[in-house]
This record gives C-alpha cells, sequence and structure tokens, in this order.
C-alpha cells in the first residue's frame, strides 16, 4: 500500500488511493472559533466504495500472519510517535483538550497499536480431546479467524487514543478496517490514516478505510450494510440505539453514555472523596463517559464534602489551551454547553444550591458546584458530559443503591468508604460496568475490560478483549 507524494489531511482512503471531494467538513478551532482545517465529506457512494474494497481485501487479509499484523501495528505506534507534536497540536484545537492532556492522548494511543501486538502474539487456539459418550474418540483444534470487516465509529472526545483502541485491535486480528471519525474531529483521525498507509505498507490493498462524513449521510449505508461484520462504537446512548437497530447479525462491541456515581460514606476519606470528585467530575470539562456525573453522599457529612470539593476546584480554570498549567478548556460546541447549562438550570428550579459557577459563555461553561441537588433533578439521572460536579444525599446503604441504581445507564461507579465488606457488597450491587474503590473511575490504556450495562453499551473494550471480539472460533474436528 504506497504513499501518495500528495497525501494531505484532506482526502478520504478506499481502494489503497487517496481521493478528494468535492463536499466538505470544516473543523473549528476551539482555541480562536476560527475553521482551522476541513476534510473530504464521504457520500453513500463513496461509503459502497469503502465497503466493496474491504470484503475484497478480506481473504488476502485471512492469509496474513500474526507476525506480519504485529509488524504493522508497531510501525504504526512508531509513526504515532514520530508525529507527536503535530498530533497533539491537532487534539488541542479540534476537540478543545488542554496541551498536556493531548500529549498524553498521543502517547497513550502509541501505545495502544504497542499494546494490540502483543495481545496477537498472546492469542492462543485449543486442542480439545473428546470426553462425551461416543465421542470418545474425538479431537478438536480450535482456531481464531478474523470476523471479517470492522467498521470504527469513533467520538470527539478521545478522538486519537479511542480510535486507536478500536483500529488496532481489529488489525492485530487480521480484520478489513474502515474507519468512520466524528464529524467534529476528524483531523487526528485523518493523520493516523495517513500513519497507517506509511507504516502498513504490504496491507492488502481495500482492507484500510479512511471514510470521514457526516453520519445522517453515510452512517446507515455503512451500519446497514450485510458486508460489515463486526461494528466497534463510541458515543451516545441514543446513537449507539440506532446503530445497533439498523446493523443486522453483526458482532457489536459498544461503549456509550454514563453518569457515574461517586458513593461517599461518612467514614470515607473525604480528603480523598473531594479530589477525586473534583478531579473526575472536571477532567476535559467532563466530556468523558467515565466523568464523575454526580456525587451521592450521606447527609451527615454533605457540608464537609461540599466544603472541601469547592477548595478543590480553585484550580481548575479556563485558559490558553496551549499554556501547560490549564486545566480546564471550552466544551465540544455551543448546543453541548447549552445542554449543561439546561441541567444546571433543572436543578436550581428544584432546589439545588449554587455554591461556585453556573454561568456559560460561548462554549465555555464555568467549573460548577452543585449542592443539596435534589434526587429528582435531571443531573442526577441523565449524562451530563460538562464540568459540573452535583452533589446529592442519601440516608443509608439501601438509599444510595436506589438512586445510583436508578435510570437507564450503567458504565461507571466509585465507592468511598473505609469499610472493605461494605465497598465490597455495595460494588457487588450496583448496576455498572465498573466499580472504583476509593477513587474516580480509570481505565488506563486497555488492560482492564472497559464498558457498561443497560443503555451504556454491549460488549467490553480493552486490547486484549476488542481483539477477542473481532475474531471467531472455528473448530476442526478430528
Amino acid at each position: 500500500m504506497a504513499t501518495d507524494s500528495t497525501l494531505n489531511h484532506d482526502e478520504l482512503y478506499i481502494e489503497g488511493r487517496w481521493t478528494p471531494t468535492a463536499d466538505r467538513i470544516d473543523v473549528t478551532d476551539l482555541t480562536d472559533d476560527t475553521t482551522f482545517a476541513s476534510v473530504s465529506a464521504a457520500t453513500p457512494a463513496d461509503a459502497e466504495d469503502a465497503l466493496a474494497a474491504a470484503q475484497a481485501a478480506e481473504a488476502e487479509m485471512r492469509e496474513t500472519t500474526v507476525v506480519q499484523r504485529a509488524e504493522w501495528v508497531t510501525a504504526i505506534a512508531d509513526g504515532i510517535e514520530a508525529r507527536k507534536a503535530e498530533l497533539a497540536d491537532v487534539i488541542v484545537r479540534e476537540a478543545g483538550k488542554p496541551i498536556s492532556s493531548a500529549r498524553g492522548e498521543v502517547d497513550a494511543a502509541a501505545e495502544r497499536f504497542r499494546r494490540a501486538a502483543e495481545e496477537a502474539r498472546s492469542l492462543k487456539g485449543e486442542y480439545i480431546e473428546g470426553t462425551t459418550e461416543g465421542h470418545e474418540g474425538w479431537r478438536a483444534i480450535v482456531r481464531h479467524e478474523p470476523v471479517g470487516t470492522a467498521l470504527c465509529i469513533t467520538p470527539y472526545n478521545y478522538p486519537l487514543s479511542t480510535t486507536a483502541l478500536q483500529v488496532a485491535p481489529a488489525l492485530a486480528a487480521g480484520n478489513a478496517v474502515i474507519l468512520k471519525p466524528a464529524s467534529k474531529t476528524p483531523i487526528s483521525a485523518a493523520i493516523l490514516a495517513e500513519i497507517i498507509v506509511d507504516a502498513a505498507e504490504d496491507l492488502p490493498e481495500g482492507a484500510f478505510g479512511f471514510v470521514p462524513g457526516r453520519a445522517s449521510e453515510i452512517g446507515d449505508v455503512l451500519a446497514g450494510d450485510d458486508r460489515i461484520d463486526a461494528i466497534a462504537m463510541t458515543g451516545s446512548s441514543g446513537a449507539g440505539k440506532h446503530v445497533a437497530g439498523v446493523s443486522g447479525m453483526v458482532e457489536l462491541h459498544m461503549e456509550l453514555g454514563g453518569n457515574a456515581p461517586a458513593i461517599v460514606f461518612p467514614d470515607a476519606d473525604l480528603e480523598a472523596a473531594s479530589s477525586a470528585a473534583a478531579s473526575g467530575s472536571l477532567k476535559y470539562a467532563g466530556q468523558r463517559c467515565s466523568a464523575v456525573s454526580r456525587v451521592l453522599v450521606h447527609e451527615d457529612a454533605h457540608d464537609e464534602l461540599v466544603d472541601r470539593i469547592d477548595a478543590e476546584m480553585e484550580g481548575f480554570e479556563p485558559g490558553d489551551l496551549f499554556d501547560e498549567e490549564t486545566s480546564l478548556g471550552p466544551l465540544i460546541s455551543h448546543e453541548q454547553a447549552e445542554w449543561v447549562e439546561e441541567l444546571v438550570e433543572d436543578a436550581l428550579d428544584r432546589g439545588a444550591t449554587l455554591v461556585r459557577g453556573g454561568s456559560r459563555s460561548g462554549r465555555f461553561f464555568e467549573p460548577t458546584l452543585l449542592a443539596d441537588v435534589p434526587q429528582d433533578a435531571r443531573i442526577v439521572h441523565e449524562e451530563q458530559f460538562g464540568p459540573v460536579v452535583a452533589v446529592t444525599t442519601f440516608d443509608d446503604e439501601a438509599g444510595a443503591l436506589e438512586v445510583a441504581n436508578g435510570g437507564s445507564l450503567g458504565l461507571d461507579a466509585a465507592v468511598f468508604t473505609a469499610d472493605y465488606d461494605r465497598a465490597m457488597r455495595v460494588a457487588d450491587r450496583l448496576e455498572v460496568g465498573g466499580v472504583r474503590i476509593n477513587g474516580a473511575p480509570s481505565h488506563g490504556l486497555g488492560d482492564i475490560p472497559f464498558g457498561g450495562t443497560k443503555d451504556s453499551g454491549i460488549g467490553r473494550e480493552g486490547i486484549g478483549y476488542t481483539i477477542e471480539a473481532f475474531v471467531e472460533r472455528k473448530s476442526i474436528i478430528l
């Protein structure tokens, strides 16, 4: 797969060729609200071409070896690291992420490709002897085969590292890959596409497709096509339900919306709890599925915890996104800022106390602390994706679980207590995919399975776990 000398960030990559289109998607620079780049917008016909090319490449991809695929993803990791400064700059601009966080995201993306090589090498088959009556002499070899073509639908909030978490395992497992990035943040994905093309020179033609475009125009064309065998998606619960509805009989691998509760019992280390609540709620302005979205504290500790969270929030202030000290940036869009404002106003209307913040200016929403939030406030049950710490109370363990398990989302949770038995008991009863004890939800680079229950997703992300989802087991019986 050779590199075109005219390579740039504004073309599709289909059938082994870079191709511009007449229609464009402009990308806003969140540092100054101007347009700093654009990408070609794929049409339904382009999506069809990518599907046909991927299907044609499946047979050749099946013949590739683990060693060959491990070399590809390792070379891609090297390419990411070589373009770290450029990628970090783009992530700051298109995602509004402070530079220190953007650099960390680039590092995480490279490491995820490296780990995909390790996981692919460790994927082993099985040898099984028959143990049931009449099958005593049977022998079975169970081998792993790629599912075929994987569609990767990636989010705006981690436009490079989450893309790596999908694309790296899909390639390492031997699948053809079609990458559809978020329309708000497609430039980092475009650079990754360039890196893939450069690094994996012997990747079969058509085995990788890059098709940025508007979901309303090409989303159903891609997700609803029988040539897609697996879909990896990170996004909202509503979008995930739609994709699941049109996709048919495919492997679905979805990490969707979250509304993580942090449950703080009166015996907890309130200093640690307040620090985790502030950072867990405000990191990347709260635009994370695993963000602490609501703090549930025992009524006896409410006032002290609120005071401590208020003090912790002093360090979170908007600033120049290229300043190493800046910890808070804008929200991805004016619409998202308006959504957060709507949830805050609803809580205040219902009787919550505004301790700090609460105001919106364009895409920026002040770091906000709400105390005494009524349990019927929308912010207690709906995903906010904003820099708001909403504190509500409970009077006993059963009440805490009732609030925490209320609603349709079940991605993450945190429990703060000095009582080991209570921590494990509450963790067992929380209806979520992951529980952090005495800390904010965190999932690392992909060595811990990450995913949710209810409307928060299907399956579990993680380098090895995603590879498992992108292969099929074939039993050959002797």
